[in-house]
């Protein structure tokens, strides 16, 4: 298992092609040493758009790679809006919100999302999912207690985030699986392991979405009818300002949900596993106080993990400004949040995994403002009580392969660690 890497690159800035495949299938450390490289020389950088000739292929745009650039882009949504998009490509205008609800909207619309949706996820709403996340966790450990080698990401990591949002929604068990397989074809798509062929990236896309849409469609039909104390009856039956959500806005929204809350809090996880097992000392030193540290390590694994590694803004103005740099009015701004989280002028030793690191100003949940991640709050507390119980009952859990990463430019994810289990 290899020790906690120092970034590295033989590119030279200009070669540094963010949009392509063959980077992002670089070593971690490479393309980490390529965006150090950005940061320190050209910390707004412009870069082609790739063809995939299935929608036009679009004007290109400017990489933000420092902390205060992504942080500024964040705070001004009037400057750098979302309603055209939160993906590098361009989708047609009925693709926005189909599969990004509220994050490719702006104000007024998105406030009025935000207002409606945000009843789910409160603090005092979801103090009443912990016992949920914990029974969860519980039942999780039972099972890979039973095992010696398990993949951790199939059977622990990605378990609890799944089984607790199909709980919230009210999604029967017999339906997770099929929630899962289309969450990792939304953000998989550029990875062969989930869809072989690149000229079917796009309709299986669009399939896996049109799927999960259908599934919530037809749940909050029913909670219309026949609501329970589930998020999805909360949902269709809130009034805010003599407004309710309608079908698709209920669809859009669950598709947002999954991918978000399951994947983003999934990938967390798994990372967390990899560098406790890569910083052993790090490990000991959490076991020794886990309450205590619990709360900087959870933002450690976070910013460590950054699950998503870029969010897309639109330049609505001509004159908006970003440090020296000025924009023109519909250029494209793409925030690289794995880069502001390892920016040397922010954190220090940005590379060294730390459990005990404050302060700890990531973006890992986004930046500030509007689209500032509603489910922090959930998130936070199942990676607390998964490692609680992982930690406690299986202390010796360790990964014993090297991740098996995706291949993606919008997701930092793990496929696959394999994990050996020795319980406590």
């Amino acid at each position: 298992m290899a020790p906690t890497f120092e970034p590295h690159t033989d590119l030279a800035v200009d070669d540094i092609a963010l949009s392509s495949f063959e980077f992002w299938a670089l070593p971690e450390e490479e393309r980490e040493g390529a965006f150090a490289l950005l940061r320190r020389e050209r910390p707004i950088s412009f870069h082609e758009e790739l063809d995939l000739g299935v929608f036009p292929q679009g004007p290109g745009y400017w990489a933000l790679s420092r902390h205060q650039d992504v942080l500024d882009a964040s705070r001004q949504p009037e400057l750098f809006c979302s309603g055209e998009g939160s993906n590098i490509g361009d989708m047609p205008e009925p693709f926005l919100e189909f599969f990004g609800s509220m994050i490719n909207m702006d104000d007024p619309r998105h406030a009025r999302m935000r207002r409606i949706v945000s009843k789910g996820f409160t603090p005092r709403q979801l103090a009443s999912l912990q016992d949920s996340v914990e029974e969860r966790a519980r039942l999780i450990v039972d099972e890979l207690l039973e095992k010696e080698r398990v993949d951790f990401v199939t059977e622990v990591a990605a378990t609890l985030p799944l089984a607790i949002i199909c709980d919230m929604m009210g999604i029967p068990e017999s339906q997770h699986e099929f929630v899962f397989d289309r969450t990792n074809i939304i953000l998989g798509a550029g990875d062969p392991e989930y869809v072989s062929d690149i000229n079917e990236v796009i309709p299986a896309l669009l399939n896996a979405g049109a799927e999960l849409n259908q599934l919530m469609q037809e749940l909050a039909a029913e909670r219309r009818d026949t609501p329970t104390d589930d998020l999805t009856s909360a949902l269709v039956n809130a009034d805010v300002d003599g407004e309710l959500l309608d079908d698709t806005e209920m669809g859009s929204f669950f598709v947002l949900l999954v991918v978000a809350g399951n994947e983003t809090t999934r990938n967390a996880i798994t990372h967390g596993m990899h560098q406790l097992t890569v910083n052993p000392d790090e490990k000991a030193r959490w076991m020794a106080d886990f309450d205590g540290l619990a709360p900087t390590a959870v933002e450690e694994i976070v910013r460590w993990a950054s699950p998503v590694i870029h969010f897309r803004r639109t330049v609505t103005q001509d004159g908006a400004r970003l440090g020296d740099h000025e924009f023109k009015a519909g250029e494209k701004v793409v925030m690289f949040h794995n880069s502001a989280n390892r920016d040397e002028a922010v954190f220090d030793e940005p590379h060294r995994f730390d459990v005990g690191r404050n302060p700890n100003p990531h973006t890992g949940f986004g930046g500030p403002g509007p689209l500032f991640c509603l489910g922090a709050h959930l998130a936070r507390r199942e990676i607390t009580v998964m490692f609680r119980e992982l930690l406690t009952r299986c202390p010796d859990i360790a990964a014993v392969s090297e991740p098996d990463r995706l291949l993606s430019n919008f997701i930092h994810g793990i496929k696959h660690l394999e994990v050996e289990v020795s319980p406590g």
